[in-house]
């Protein structure tokens, strides 16, 4: 989800039910060399209560520093992600690389943990390959030494994002009657209905989503609607789905400036207008368009049937 839940996505997915969100990922390295883009990304809002700041590294002393730059922030939560498979990460030993070496988790986590009071949680992945897969003991031994929960999504670091996300090992944790900190699903929630089935048939105590709410910040409010009535809710309306976009643009510009917020804006407007008919022509526009009041004026009278 990097370069997407900033405070704006995240703004927007808050007011349609998201009860629990988290930053970007931040680099501890870029944390403690004070960079620009890691220092932006520590913003948070009170509106998005309860919060939580993810961090990542391969580092003992730098994840600990950074655990300390987090803290005067005052997040929720701080969580580590030993579960980000792209290459750039993976080849400085952090994120997903970290799951061949289990100590160096522990001594990682410990570190943050030593140099924080805020509660920490972890987000990780089944194992680095279907050959090494070893879930069972990274949430055991990670419960031991004070972490508060883990979220797993469900494929190894091998699989990236393809395949079908085995959600049996969620099953298997929860099963561990060792195990008594929350465990959330995450991996191919992308229903309601499969948000239900999969937190009922495999135990999970939550579901994480990422990818299914990009464009689709109305998710939220669709699966705790299914949950509790067992019906679906309509799709948003166009009229909705404009009115997010107007919202959405409205806080991009306000925190990061008229040029860089319309500019980095772009790139959502295909995932709100998706699947809507005769849209292109609109859409075309909207990322042809330097001023915010341009890109309103086009939204307010852009309506098709």
């Amino acid at each position: 989800m990097e370069d997407v839940s900033d405070p704006p996505f995240r703004a927007v997915c808050k007011k349609n039910g998201a009860d629990l969100m988290y930053t970007e990922f931040i680099s501890s390295e870029g944390l403690i060399r004070d960079a620009i883009k890691s220092r932006q990304k520590l913003d948070i809002f009170e509106e998005e209560r309860p919060v939580g700041i993810q961090i990542f590294g391969g580092d003992e002393e730098a994840m600990a520093m950074s655990a300390g730059i987090v803290e005067t922030v005052n997040p929720d939560l701080l969580d580590i992600n030993f579960g980000c498979p792209v290459k750039k990460v993976v080849c400085k030993g952090a994120g997903a690389a970290v799951l061949k070496d289990i100590d160096l988790m522990i001594r990682l986590t410990k570190a943050v943990i030593k140099s924080t009071s805020i509660p920490v949680t972890v987000k990780t992945r089944i194992g680095w390959d279907f050959d090494s897969i070893n879930i069972l003991e990274v949430t055991e031994r990670l419960q031991d030494i004070g972490v508060h929960a883990i979220s797993i999504h469900a494929r190894t670091r091998s699989q990236l994002y393809k395949g079908e996300a085995d959600w049996n090992w969620i099953s298997k944790v929860k099963e561990n009657p060792r195990l008594h900190i929350p465990i959330f699903g995450n991996g191919d929630i992308d229903s309601p209905e499969k948000a239900l089935e999969y937190k009922n048939k495999y135990g999970a105590d939550g579901i994480m989503i990422g990818r299914a709410a990009i464009g689709n910040p109305w998710f939220f409010r669709e699966v705790k609607h299914y949950f509790a009535t067992g019906e679906k809710l309509e799709p948003p309306t166009f009229e909705e789905r404009i009115e997010v976009i107007k919202q959405h643009l409205e806080a991009s510009v306000k925190w990061k400036g008229p040029k860089i917020g319309i500019f980095e804006m772009r790139r959502h407007y295909a995932n709100y207008l998706k699947g809507i008919p005769n849209i292109k022509p609109l859409r075309s526009q909207l990322v042809t368009l330097n001023t915010m009041e341009e890109i309103v004026e086009v939204l307010n009278g852009g309506m098709v049937e």
